[in-house]
């Protein structure tokens, strides 16, 4: 539970920016793409902390990275309504993004430590559906807001919302007693990188983040222009309610870890990835009802699929979680950037037919990759670590 409010937390000041840039744009007399990079500055800026915070988490300890960077990052969210100029705004969201990477880059690696292996898997579907109920209400709270008052009281309605759920996070999170300190150093870094690097089960896992999410980045990028046009025509304030489709995600984040507990993660993987490929087909028709329910089913994949990739990483990291866990945050948010660029490409020159042919393409990699790791896949060993007298794992 501490872990799924950190999710909250951490998601929700992530994406909080997004429903806000049209806000942003008339406010300071700026162009989309300027306004645009609130949100790409703070999830770059994320992407190339991970690596380092997860390497500091060695010598410090997870739950103190994490407790830092949630704290520092809910203090950097409370200040940003009061920017005087977009220049400082984006600072500020930049700044944002690399405190709350202390959470994603260390997250699983704690959870592989404190966690039983036969649990892992739900307490890994627990903190991937805070992250995606942080998402949404990260995008809709601002949203509904702004329609009533101004950007800034907009955005610290998210900020304050933000903020609870990571006072409840730092108060309930437990006391670590399955992590030993290591030294860190240039050499030990780049040598623990090389090592999950190296192992077939890693690379297979980094691949498959990497695709999933540059194609679920871009069904949400060009979901929204597609609905503005015809033949749907609709409001801008009603085209943004598609991002409700995430509780979708959140119901079967849960319920794909216990399930990969259960039955293993091979089948549970491939059915999610099978699930995101139906999704995507099913939005082709110009009806709204497919749209929507493509959308929901393909949801639902995306993060079941995250979810059980994120156990089976846990459990294949070895005596180092935290570089495994580093470099595939690392291909999950390069991809879903490189993705969600690359992709308008084809949905500038032939519409949403062409985004649906390149996601779809990402899937069958996905699915390779899966069909791969299940020749890989190995009974869950029981659990032979024990925590102090009064601290019980997950």
């Amino acid at each position: 539970m501490a872990l799924f409010a950190a999710g909250l937390a951490t998601f929700g000041m992530l994406f909080s920016a997004q429903s806000l840039l049209p806000s942003l744009a008339a406010a300071f007399s700026a162009t989309s793409a300027q306004a645009g990079l609130a949100v790409s500055l703070t999830i770059g800026s994320l992407a190339v902390a991970v690596v380092p915070l997860s390497a500091v988490s060695e010598r410090w300890g997870r739950t103190q990275i994490m407790t830092v960077s949630v704290l520092s990052a809910a203090v950097i969210g409370l200040l940003l309504p009061l920017s005087p100029s977009l220049e400082v705004f984006l600072a500020g969201r930049a700044a944002q993004g690399l405190a709350l990477a202390g959470v994603p880059a260390v997250a699983m690696a704690y959870l592989t430590e404190e966690s039983a292996p036969q649990r892992l898997g739900t307490a890994v579907g627990m903190y991937v559906a805070g992250t995606s109920l942080g998402g949404l209400g990260g995008r809709l709270v601002p949203g509904l807001l702004v329609e009533v008052s101004s950007w800034r009281w907009a955005a610290a309605a998210g900020s304050a919302a933000a903020a609870l759920c990571a006072v409840w996070f730092v108060r309930t999170l437990p006391p670590a007693c399955g992590f030993t300190p290591r030294p860190i150093g240039f050499r030990v870094v780049v040598g623990d990188l090389g090592v999950a690097l190296r192992q077939p089960v890693l690379s297979k896992l980094f691949g498959m983040a990497f695709v999933l999410m540059g194609g679920f980045v871009a069904l949400y990028n060009f979901l929204g222009f597609r609905l503005l046009a015809a033949p749907f025509e609709l409001s801008p304030a009603v085209a943004n309610s598609v991002f409700v489709l995430y509780l979708a995600g959140t119901a079967t984040s849960v319920i794909a870890g216990r399930c990969a507990d259960r039955f293993g993660r091979a089948a549970v993987l491939t059915t999610a990835v099978a699930a995101m490929a139906a999704g995507v087909l099913i939005t082709l028709p110009d009806r709204l009802v497919t749209v929507a329910l493509g959308m929901a089913v393909c949801t639902a994949g995306f993060f079941a699929a995250h979810t059980v990739a994120g156990g089976w990483l846990g459990s294949s990291v070895g005596a180092n979680p935290a570089a495994a866990t580093s470099l595939y945050l690392l291909a999950y948010y390069l991809g879903g950037a490189l993705g969600g660029g690359l992709i308008g490409l084809a949905f500038g020159r032939y519409g949403w037919p062409g985004v649906v042919c390149c996601v779809a393409g990402l899937t069958v990699l996905a699915a390779v990759f899966s069909a791969r790791l299940g020749r890989t896949a190995t009974p869950l060993a029981p659990v032979s670590r024990r925590c102090p007298v009064g601290i019980k794992h997950v």
